[in-house]
């Protein structure tokens, strides 16, 4: 252990787009530093890129929180540890069968074909915003109806059930309790469960992920029904609630970067880089969890069979000895090795997507409305607390 009082993990920023001050002693610390976590439980955290890059590729790490030792950052995440995510919560060869499953709808070819779809929506979306006239609340506008709408389609979800889904996921992420957390992914269930019965009942498949599972994997018998249920729940909330935070905070990012927000606008060219340093940056989804199925020897330090690991985006992603000045925003870098969306077998399968939906989303609001700008102070726009993903909470804009 190092001989310092260890840092409680998770806390709030101070600033929407910078790690929580209270985090510098660990971005000065070696590689691997004591924690505590909400019930005062001990845990490893991970802050240098390297060594984060090489357990994030260790088959001795378990990515499974129903095994003992597995790190609960909060209330509400110890509340599910007995209820495996797929995907994001199972370790290969389960997680490699799904996996396999999913890619055909997550790949680069498949998400350069959205991008006229994706472009569609965005234009829609904006285009009612004018209508409206300024004011406008983004997050609501814009940011989170632009991803849901987008996964929709994906999947084969009816859009018109958005408000039930976009309120449970909230309530999954950010339920002050463990009985909300649990009531909204038994909610969720609940809706696929009846959402599986209608599919299945079509003579033939729609175009959507979930109808190919439906028709296929689950029909065939190479996954279960309750595969298919934990399959959707995942895609559906990360696929919109990671991709709305995104475009809120880096929206306001780059309305608090005037200077690059000038040089993107002379050359749009560059938004896909900007894309890139806003997911370095930002490390939204701060934690990266583990447990170790034995001993392992990394850095200089044992981390011993049975002990929770930590691996925070945010330290990882501004450590020096990879990014010079890591807390400039600066696109000119080369940020491509970054692990906002993980690293290894669990790495996002959604990220193609993702760089898809931030990169036209973004360069198309501030194209089409070039005065946009905060319509109040930014010190009196809330954003979202250190225990969930983040993102603003909203995000008022005029122009």
């Amino acid at each position: 252990m190092t001989e310092t009082e260890p840092v409680a993990f998770p806390q709030d920023r101070t600033c929407p787009y910078h790690p929580p001050t209270a985090y510098d002693p660990l971005r000065a610390a070696p590689p691997l530093s004591w924690i505590t976590l909400f019930d005062g439980r001990p845990a490893w955290l991970v802050s240098s890129h390297d060594t984060a890059r090489a357990l994030l590729a260790d088959g001795r790490l378990s990515s499974d929180r129903t095994r003992d030792g597995f790190p609960a950052p909060t209330a509400r995440f110890a509340g599910l540890r007995n209820r495996k995510a797929a995907l994001v919560s199972v370790d290969d060869p389960e997680h490699r069968v799904q996996r396999r499953m999913m890619v055909p709808g997550f790949t680069l070819r498949r998400a350069t074909a959205l991008r006229p779809h994706i472009q569609r929506i965005v234009d829609e979306r904006i285009d009612a915003m004018i209508a409206q006239g300024p004011p406008a609340e983004l997050v609501s506008a814009f940011a989170l109806p632009v991803p849901s709408t987008v996964i929709c389609a994906l999947l084969g979800v009816p859009y018109a059930d958005h408000d039930f889904f976009e309120g449970q996921s909230r309530r999954l992420l950010r339920g002050p309790e463990a009985t909300d957390v649990m009531d909204a992914r038994d909610r969720l269930e609940e809706y696929f469960d009846e959402l599986i019965d209608h599919k299945a009942k079509q003579p033939e498949p729609g175009d959507g992920v979930l109808d190919e599972l439906v028709h296929r994997q689950l029909r065939d018998g190479e996954l279960t029904r309750e595969e298919v249920i934990a399959l959707a729940v995942i895609l559906l909330v990360a696929g919109h609630e990671t991709t709305a935070n995104m475009i809120s905070l880096g929206t306001y990012t780059l309305l608090q970067h005037p200077d690059r927000l000038a040089e993107l606008r002379t050359d749009p060219a560059l938004f896909p880089d900007a894309v890139e340093e806003l997911m370095r940056m930002l490390s939204i989804v701060d934690g990266l969890l583990r447990v170790a199925l034995e001993d392992i020897e990394v850095a200089g330090t044992t981390i011993r069979a049975g002990e929770g690991v930590v691996l925070s985006t945010s330290m990882v992603n501004r450590d020096e000895d990879v990014y010079a000045d890591p807390d400039t925003f600066d696109w000119h870098r080369p940020a491509r090795h970054h692990i906002a969306f993980g690293f290894g077998i669990h790495q996002c399968l959604g990220q193609n997507l993702a760089r898809a939906e931030l990169e036209i989303a973004l360069r198309t609001l501030f194209d089409r409305l070039p005065a946009l700008r905060l319509a109040v102070p930014a010190d009196e726009i809330p954003f979202k607390p250190g225990d969930t993903i983040q993102g603003m909470v909203e995000l008022p804009v005029t122009w």
